[in-house]
């Protein structure tokens, strides 16, 4: 609890402590307004200037605007009879009280994001002419070598030049299970060092590196609001004029025709009581700051809360196929000359693709047994789509799909391998091909399970070959599968998909957050998978995952439909009691102590329902 929150408790104690008092001496007539006025000030008295101050600067129609109101005509109203000084001095108690609750709630929920995304290190040991100091990380430059001992966390990204460690990546991807990294690897700044002693060579400044991106993410969430927060915002703009219009017409236009002005002043002002919107102005969007941050402990981050209310709606979710369901570590498993041997093919290939670092290229290289000779390699062309072309000692190599031995003429066989297959032409005469497959992530099964069993449909798009991407369609259970797409294939197949919608169904995409930004941008809700330390997938997508498992999007769904059910039940709890007590006081039928809880009850259980979101799973 803040300094602030004790001082409001010691006041509502002590103004709780003047009330019974008050109430308990026997005095009539002016003595026992005089009584009630210290407790009412007491716990009061800022509510009364906040609505002095903004009616002031032109903002009339606010909660203290209509608290004040309603609790100084309740004491007025002793001027037509027994005045209800308790009650007045009791609204604004209990109004207090659902601040005070309100604000601890609040501040509890910020606080949970704020130890979860406690991610800011304080200083970075930078190492200049073998002395090591402490400075901030804004001050270290790109190139420096930082120094980052056991225990202590990473505070620019970077490359390990020397030692090796397992990091704490908690914070990032919301996973217990440790990281090892060694010389070579790249680390993303916000992990904790556990073991080994690391030298990092600083790659990013601070202000791009992956701790100041996701911070940056987290604080401006809330700016972009879902329409579920706007719809509020605009009913309290028109709701609040209008509920003062209606409780000064109930204080007039009766008594003029029935009398007891005393009376319908007293139903006018307990009108204001119940009218105050402070239930829905508060409890819906701590619902999505709760949801956002419930999800955020899993390691997945929600840009705002509309990009929540898209994902809740999501009835269609498209996947990438390469390191989004599958590992993306390729493997050589096949190996078909023609006209050569095995070792001839696998040397052509290699050396075709030695300038590429595409995780295929990779794996022909592996499977060579390391860099091939790239001094025999000549003029190399990049053919998008289809594959390269390059001069391998004077002859004219083609190295990729079955497009680009179309292009040259080099018959090729029917392939239906489950896998991506490179042919190989040499002088524009087929000379074989090799068969590489990619692993599926051990969760991507039970992934695509629990979205269809969500009545979620599954689609995949990927560039490799139709039997290849047929072959993983069967085994993950996708209910469609588009194969040798380009890019521009990818963002045309999602255009269409977004065309055959039906209903208000939102369309998701999950990628890998690089290759794939142009669809992220263009679905309903683009989601990064794997994106541990890109920059690019926490500025091209809506929704990150801080870890490649496919799992996590069926439970960012999970959250998000239940934050949009918690933001629901407050809307209609909060709008259906006060809709009835307002009618009820309009006919006189309710007194001031049902308006306190139409009010100020509604209010604290709307904030405690709010604060589920934050727990969501």
């Amino acid at each position: 609890m803040t300094k602030r929150q004790k001082t409001m408790l010691l006041r509502i104690i002590i103004g709780a402590v003047l009330l019974i008092a008050a109430v308990l001496v026997p005095y009539e007539g002016p003595w026992r307004f005089a009584l009630f006025l210290p407790a009412y000030f007491t716990v009061g008295w800022d509510v009364l200037w906040r609505a002095v101050r903004n009616i002031a600067n032109g903002q009339v129609f606010d909660e203290n605007f209509l608290m004040a109101l309603a609790t100084v005509g309740a004491f007025c109203t002793g001027f037509f009879g027994e005045g209800e000084y308790p009650e007045a001095v009791f609204v604004m108690l209990f109004y207090q009280v659902g601040e005070l609750f309100q604000g601890y709630a609040v501040g509890k929920s910020r606080r949970s994001i704020s130890s979860l995304m406690d991610l800011r290190p304080d200083y970075a040991n930078l190492e200049t002419d073998g002395e090591v100091a402490q400075v901030d990380p804004e001050d270290v430059p790109v190139g420096g070598v930082i120094v980052v001992k056991p225990g202590e966390k990473i505070p620019l990204d970077g490359t390990v030049i020397e030692g090796s460690s397992t990091l704490n990546t908690a914070a990032l991807t919301g996973e217990s299970m440790p990281r090892s990294v060694g010389a070579g690897e790249s680390v993303p700044s916000g992990c904790v060092n556990l073991s080994g002693v690391l030298r990092i060579k600083v790659e990013k400044e601070f202000g791009e590196s992956t701790v100041a991106k996701i911070l940056d993410l987290v604080e401006n969430a809330s700016s972009k609001k879902a329409r579920a927060e706007n719809f509020i915002t605009r009913f309290a703009r028109y709701y609040t004029p209008a509920v003062v219009i209606g409780a000064v017409l109930l204080a007039v236009i009766p008594p003029l025709f029935m009398g007891g002005w005393g009376q319908w002043v007293q139903r006018a002002l307990t009108f204001l009581v119940v009218s105050c919107p402070c239930a829905l102005v508060i409890s819906v969007p701590l619902s999505f700051f709760g949801g956002i941050g419930g999800a955020s402990r899993q390691g997945i981050l929600i840009k705002g809360g509309n990009y929540m209310e898209a994902l809740a709606a999501a009835d269609t979710v498209v996947f990438d196929k390469t390191g989004t369901l599958t590992q993306g570590v390729f493997k050589v498993t096949e190996i078909h000359p023609e006209g050569m041997s095995e070792k001839e093919l696998l040397e052509l290939a290699a050396l075709a693709e030695s300038w590429s670092d595409h995780p295929i290229s990779r794996s022909l290289k592996e499977a060579w047994g390391g860099e091939p000779d790239r001094s025999r390699v000549g003029e190399v062309e990049e053919l998008s789509g289809r594959g390269v072309r390059v001069q391998v000692d004077g002859r004219t190599v083609c190295a990729g799909n079955r497009r680009l031995m179309d292009e040259i003429g080099a018959r090729c066989p029917e392939n239906t391998a489950a896998g991506t297959v490179v042919h190989v032409a040499v002088d524009g005469a087929y000379a074989g091909h090799i068969i590489i497959a990619d692993q599926l992530k051990a969760d991507s099964k039970d992934a695509v399970k629990e979205l269809r069993e969500r009545g979620i449909k599954t689609v995949m798009l990927t560039g490799d070959s139709k039997a290849a991407g047929e072959a993983a369609a069967r085994e993950l259970g996708i209910d469609q599968v588009h194969t040798e797409l380009m890019p521009a294939g990818k963002v045309g197949m999602v255009e269409k998909l977004l065309e055959e919608r039906t209903g208000r169904g939102r369309l998701a995409f999950v990628g890998d957050g690089i290759n794939d930004a142009p669809v992220l941008s263009r679905a309903d809700v683009g989601i990064a998978m794997g994106a541990l330390g890109s920059d690019a997938a926490i500025e091209a997508a809506d929704v990150v995952l801080m870890d490649d498992k496919p799992s996590k999007l069926s439970l960012a769904i999970r959250i998000s439909r239940r934050t949009i059910a918690i933001v629901k039940e407050n809307i209609w709890f909060a709008l259906g009691v006060k809709g009835l007590v307002l009618l009820l006081t309009a006919l006189g039928v309710t007194g001031m102590w049902l308006a306190v809880f139409a009010d100020v009850g509604v209010m604290v259980l709307a904030v405690l329902n709010a604060t589920r979101a934050l727990s969501a799973r």
